[in-house]
């Protein structure tokens, strides 16, 4: 593993985010809100994948995104691992079950926590390379 497979993965990873804020910021209808939704689904899975990267870069392997999550917390990649598992719990069951009840509880997450959590988490990481 390269590090500019590290920064490739970091920047596709800040575009996702970003992407996400744009999202969060202006979904105002039902359709905007399902989209933002996706958006998150995806960034969760860049998420994941930059922390395997990141992880294989160092020299540590991990092999599905709970693990991923797990290393990086223990190799003080994050300084949180339960919010993020939250999160992954939360992607999985938006792409897997949809009622509206659900997809408005998870949307509010989106925008009311875990958007702050993946942008620091961006910063933190730039910041560690």
């Amino acid at each position: 593993m390269k590090k500019s497979d590290l920064y490739v993965a970091l920047n596709k990873l800040e575009k996702a985010v970003q992407s996400l804020r744009q999202a969060v910021d202006t979904a105002h209808s039902d359709l905007e809100k399902d989209g933002t939704i996706q958006r998150f689904e995806f960034t969760v899975e860049l998420l994941w994948k930059t922390f395997k990267i990141m992880l294989n870069y160092y020299g540590i392997e991990c092999s599905n995104p709970r693990s991923c999550i797990k290393e990086a917390f223990r190799n003080r990649i994050i300084e949180d691992d339960e919010i993020l598992l939250d999160m992954l719990e939360d992607r999985n069951i938006s792409s897997h079950i949809y009622d509206e009840t659900t997809s408005i509880e998870i949307f509010n997450k989106v925008k009311d926590i875990y958007i702050n959590i993946l942008e620091k988490i961006v910063t933190d990481i730039k910041g560690k390379l």
